[in-house]
């Protein structure tokens, strides 16, 4: 005990050094010549003025405070409302936003700011890359659907996914393995539309940021990245209204002060583009199969109230759905072939939560946060096509198996009727809960440490058919089918198939962490050393899984190798190295027939090394960080075809490997007068296998979604304060791409609902081979938004209007995948066979945004 005294009363002879970066708050310019006061002395009390800075032409300041408590700091600036800027006892540097003071009457305003948990919007070599103020709204509320994604996707280490998809590769990671967090609360499944769009609309949104290096074992669940959305605060002093109005989404925001100790805001947000398919049904003919037009609707609220200095309540809660709906009737006659074809679909995706938390300071240098919150999650889905065919034998196959022993061909044609379909209803319950200690000991040392616990319950009923072809290896035809030739020929079994799950499933998931930082006097040396411990408990209908914990250590080291050397204001290196681990989506549908036993079920691995420079000169930072990541015990899904089954059945194995290296580039410009914004680029090498699949993915390969080389450009330029124009431009190398072979026909049973064979018919088949080397048509794009604005004379109120063009490159993309053909005529078709969502015209769009 005397020992931790001696470091508690020893914290108050050291000072640290804090960056105070002051901007206008509507604008996001720097406030050159702003006073920066710290109040009281080293005691850091109120009352007399410890150190006074002015800012620069960045809007910076630097100043000393102590170092294991609160600060207290005045911001001026003329024509400005005051501030009053309360700093935490850990961070560097922080960001000001003041705003236009509405009158004489108003001047001498102060406006209490409370700073940020440390770490939320900043920036960290090895760790994470943060996005927040401006940038987000100048990189995220444009285009036709506004999304906190559309910021991520032009981060370093980030795929390339084109628009309508908000599931990116993360440094070589699957697409599936980002996490997200939303003020400390894991989301379930953040995504509308399935994946094409977030939940995180860019206005219920303080920062963002992206973890995918080393991170701090404060969180887990994930191997690939952790998103960390930190959600906007009303105004505890004003009444805020904001309206904002697009080409095809309306947003509504409205803040109440809560008698100046926090507040309430309201958000709201619904998409209306049926008006837009409706005169898109005027002029093109595809159009006219949407009976349902794509749509969101969404509503948050965010509350908080300061009972005293010393502690606060949070709230947040959040409802949103999404849906949309295809129909479509057709016959069609081509090459010699007749086709009608009936297809219906609809999705509705319901989901929502609710978090609510309370952040204690027991002492200057202690804080201690409980959070608690629970999540619901339910999608419908309805799919049914049916194909009924009339295709003519080819005159060969006629001659071959004219006289066959199943059925003799006796007609020119035959006749398909394929009919399938899919209805699912997938609902989610999770709730959980969190405290977190954090605890400034002194003389650098930070501990912190944590518990947590998710509990989920995952209901599916879920009822499929497919038709699978497979080549036959049992009796009758387990030497082929005999031809007219006298010679056997291999053949194919064409059978409808079922896939049933109704399950209830319960998990739990405990963690628990404890980390200790350290920071030398100057600086000059930091590091982070951390563990954290996540368990799995898995209770279905009528069994338990039990399961191992895992152990997942973390260090981090950082040194100072130069500060205010020439040119260089800073130099810093960073190493780190951890385990990771995190439960894989499709674990929420295991059923007890599939064979899992205890210990069998397993989280998925990954051990992630990672080195990395930062230098900051002249108002630009450069960031340079290479790693290497070993993904191991990763789980993957196998269909067993092994015979002929009228139930299709799945396969779970937990044995999947990755390699993955690479390095990311960003070069930053701070925010200036008359320009900032950033150019990235990311290389990354990544290949998995899947040792127990029985396919090509059973030795190492590059995963669907692999790019080598990714490259972003944001630029926003402000000639002046009325007017600003916003731009990003990407590039993408080509992703992976089979290689075609030649198109054979060859002879198919067609076998009933009870197995018994019926028919035989014709079709056509291309083996379409792995290749390590082949790769399709690189991807461009380039988004444009130019703002006008207008202030009003009391300097309360903004208006915004902007025009944006999205995707203005498309037609240039080189696209170089296979060509489809039809498996019934053996002609090809006109187009590629590989989806994309990027759609391949450019998109543009109107805005307008009133705040007050």
């Amino acid at each position: 005990m005397p020992f931790i005294l001696f470091f508690i009363l020893a914290g108050h002879l050291y000072a640290r050094d804090i960056t105070i970066i002051v901007e206008d708050i509507e604008l996001d310019m720097p406030l050159e010549g702003a006073i920066v006061r710290v109040e009281g002395g080293a005691s850091g009390g109120s009352g007399a003025v410890a150190a006074e800075k002015t800012t620069d032409e960045n809007g910076r300041a630097t100043l000393a405070v102590p170092d294991n408590r609160q600060a207290r700091l005045q911001i001026a600036y003329p024509g400005y409302e005051n501030a009053i800027f309360i700093a935490p006892p850990s961070g560097t540097t922080f960001t000001v936003g003041l705003r236009l003071s509405g009158g004489a009457g108003l001047e001498n305003k102060e406006l209490v700011i409370e700073a940020q948990s440390p770490g939320t919007n900043e920036t960290k070599t090895g760790r994470s890359v943060a996005i927040s103020g401006g940038d987000l709204a100048r990189t995220a509320e444009i285009g036709i659907i506004e999304d906190v994604m559309t910021s991520i996707k032009l981060l370093p280490g980030v795929g390339y996914t084109g628009m309508f998809n908000a599931m990116p590769s993360i440094r070589g990671g699957e697409p599936g393995d980002l996490t997200a967090v939303f003020d400390g609360f894991y989301i379930e499944n953040p995504y509308h539309w399935g994946g094409g769009v977030s939940i995180f609309d860019p206005r219920m949104a303080q920062s963002a940021r992206l973890s995918h290096g080393v991170f701090s074992s404060r969180y887990g669940h994930t191997i690939s990245g952790l998103l960390e959305i930190t959600g906007r605060k009303p105004e505890p002093l004003d009444v805020e209204l904001e309206l904002g109005l697009s080409s095809s989404a309306a947003n509504l925001n409205v803040s109440y002060p809560l008698f100046g100790k926090g507040g309430v805001m309201i958000m709201g947000k619904s998409t209306y583009w049926d008006p837009f398919i409706s005169l898109a049904k005027l002029a093109v003919e595809d159009v006219n199969y949407i009976k349902i037009a794509p749509y969101i609707r969404s509503a948050a609220f965010s509350a908080n109230y300061r009972f005293t200095q010393n502690l606060e309540w949070t709230m947040f809660g959040f409802m949103g759905g999404d849906g949309m709906g295809a129909f479509y009737n057709n016959p069609v006659e081509y090459n010699d072939m007749s086709m009608h074809t009936d297809f219906d679909f609809e999705w509705f995706n319901l989901q929502g939560f609710l978090i609510t938390g309370l952040i204690f300071n027991p002492k200057p240098n202690m804080a201690l946060k409980a959070t608690l919150g629970g999540g619901f999650l339910r999608t419908n889905l309805h799919g049914f096509i049916d194909y009924y065919l009339t295709v003519p034998y080819s005159p060969d196959f006629i001659k071959l198996f004219e006289s066959n022993a199943l059925k003799p061909i006796d007609s020119e044609t035959y006749t398909v009727d394929t009919a399938m379909f899919a209805d699912m209803v997938d609902t989610t319950a999770n709730y959980q809960a969190r405290t977190d200690f954090d605890w400034d000991v002194g003389k650098g040392f930070l501990f912190a440490a944590g518990v947590q616990g998710l509990y989920a319950r995952y209901e599916l009923e879920e009822h499929d058919r497919a038709v699978l072809e497979m080549l036959s290896v049992s009796p009758p035809f387990s030497n082929g089918l005999l031809g007219d030739d006298g010679r056997y020929y291999p053949v194919y079994l064409n059978y409808p198939a079922d896939y049933n799950n109704s399950s209830a499933n319960q998990t739990l998931t405990t963690s628990a962490y404890t980390l200790l930082e350290y920071t030398s006097p100057k600086k000059r040396f930091g590091g982070e050393l951390g563990f954290r411990v996540d368990h799995l408990l898995f209770v279905g209908k009528d069994f338990t899984l039990q399961t191992l914990p895992t152990f997942n250590p973390r260090v981090n080291l950082d040194w100072n190798i130069a500060r205010n050397a020439g040119i260089f204001d800073s130099i810093t290196a960073t190493i780190g190295s951890g385990l990771f681990s995190s439960i894989t989506d499709n674990i929420s549908s295991i059923q007890s027939e599939d064979g899992i036993g205890d210990f069998d079920l397993k989280q998925n691995r990954s051990w992630t090394s990672i080195a990395g420079i930062k230098l900051d000169f002249l108002g630009f930072s450069v960031n340079v960080e290479g790693y290497y990541k070993y993904v191991f015990d990763r789980a993957y899904s196998a269909l067993a075809t092994n015979s002929v089954q009228q139930n299709i059945a799945i396969e779970r194995k937990f044995d999947g490997e990755g390699r993955i290296w690479g390095f990311d580039l960003m070069l930053r410009k701070a925010s200036s007068r008359y320009w900032d914004g950033w150019i990235s680029y990311s290389f990354n090498w990544a290949r998995y296998r899947n040792p127990s699949s029985g396919t090509y993915t059973a030795d190492w390969f590059y995963p669907a979604f692999h790019r080598f080389h990714n490259l972003n450009l944001v630029l926003n330029i402000k000639p002046l304060r009325s007017f600003n124009i916003a731009t990003r431009f990407g590039f993408a190398s080509g992703a992976p791409k089979t290689v075609a072979g030649d198109i054979t026909s060859y002879p198919v049973i067609v076998l009933n609902e009870s197995g018994t064979p019926v028919d035989i018919i014709q079709k056509y088949k291309r083996q379409n081979l792995y290749s390590d080397t082949e790769r399709d048509g690189f991807a461009l794009t380039w988004d444009v938004k130019v703002s006008f604005f207008a202030y009003s004379r009391a300097g309360r109120g903004q208006m915004e209007v902007y025009i944006a063009v999205e995707n203005i490159l498309a037609m240039l993309e080189t696209r170089r995948q296979n060509t489809s053909f039809n498996s019934y005529t053996g002609k090809e078709d006109q187009g590629s066979n590989t989806a994309s969502y990027q759609l391949p015209l450019p998109m543009p769009s109107i805005g307008f945004r009133w705040t007050y």
